[in-house]
């Protein structure tokens, strides 16, 4: 009576399970969850700004450069949607796994959150986020150490363009006569010819931006989970703004990018899924389904794939025979949809 009382009291507090990890407690036996599949959206938005140069007033007069904007101005892009998998604790499959004399079945390796992982093994599944490679602002060249005494001491705004620009143009002049190889001294390799080439490129693009401007681009990462939703085939995940970036989705200020999950699994359901199962001993895990996965925004289609969802397939059970002490079985797990990815025996 008081280890079915010890066992009422873990399950209702399984029960009360919600976003926070789960750590599986001693007692009669092993408490493991089985997880329920959401999918996460992570957009990488790039966040672009915009400075002037101080010449920009005067780039088509002395460089011939139309269109040049002569005011600051920021906004954001987006850069790339990718679309995974995660698996979080299903607070309405949880269960203990039970040690008992004759199973071998009590080598049970768990995430953080008390989903199982693997039995009588360890899994090589890696429970790390992405590492996207993210684009950084890099610093700017100061241009005035490129500028000639000339330059510095000129009076005006107007005469520092224009004898910036000359100076522009004697750099282009003097790397056409080096790769002509019309240079009173040349450099004596292909490396040394290399180096000089670059230094000249690089004072030349940093006197050039005094009319350009700079560009910085900076990426940032924003991750939306959803839940399939068979109520509703498009939800809103996030909204984008040129101007804000990413939004909530309550933000109207933003354009919707719309996900949607249709069940596609073909897998036949047990007559006796969602009737009042005959309880058996074992391990229960989940035959996870198939589920097709739209991202579009603005009318276009960002993502369309399909994946596997805890939530369009059913449970089955690993009968406590496979762990008897006569035969060792190793079972590893899918932490996400809670499916078998490999199981063998000796």
């Amino acid at each position: 009576m008081k280890r079915g009382i010890i066992a009422l009291g873990l399950l209702a507090s399984l029960n009360a399970y919600s976003q926070e990890s789960y750590v599986p407690q001693a007692g009669e036996g092993i408490v493991y969850f089985l997880p329920k599949t959401k999918v996460a959206i992570d957009i990488i938005a790039t966040k672009v700004n915009y400075q002037p140069g101080d010449f920009s007033l005067y780039a088509s007069r002395y460089l011939r450069l139309n269109d040049v904007n002569t005011q600051p101005e920021s906004h954001w892009e987006i850069k790339d949607i990718h679309v995974r998998l995660v698996g979080i604790p299903d607070s309405t499959k949880a269960y203990i796994m039970k040690l008992k004399d004759k199973s071998v079945a009590s080598n049970v390796e768990l995430t953080d959150k008390g989903i199982v992982k693997a039995i009588n093994t360890t899994s090589t599944e890696k429970e790390s986020a992405p590492d996207y490679k993210l684009e950084t602002p890099e610093p700017h060249e100061n241009a005035r150490k490129y500028m000639t005494e000339d330059i510095l001491m000129a009076g005006s705004s107007a005469k520092m363009a224009e004898l910036t620009a000359r100076e522009i143009y004697n750099i282009r002049d003097s790397k056409n006569i080096i790769l002509r190889g019309q240079a009173e001294t040349m450099p004596k390799d292909g490396a040394s010819l290399q180096l000089v080439i670059d230094q000249l490129n690089k004072q030349e693009k940093a006197l050039t931006q005094t009319f350009t401007g700079t560009t910085d681009r900076k990426d940032k990462v924003f991750t939306f989970l959803v839940e399939p939703d068979n109520n509703a085939q498009e939800q809103i995940a996030a909204r984008f703004s040129a101007q804000l970036g990413v939004l909530p989705t309550n933000n109207l200020a933003g354009d919707p990018i719309y996900v949607s999950i249709r069940n596609t699994s073909t897998l036949p359901v047990p007559e006796e899924e969602g009737k009042k199962k005959k309880k058996i001993d074992g391990v229960i895990y989940n035959v996870p389904g198939k589920g097709n996965v739209t991202v579009s925004y603005q009318g276009k289609k960002l993502f369309n794939d399909e994946m596997s969802f805890t939530q369009f397939g059913h449970t089955e059970v690993l009968v406590d025979g496979l762990f008897d002490k006569k035969i060792n079985t190793r079972v590893v797990f899918n932490s996400t949809t809670g499916g078998i990815l490999k199981i063998d025996k000796d």
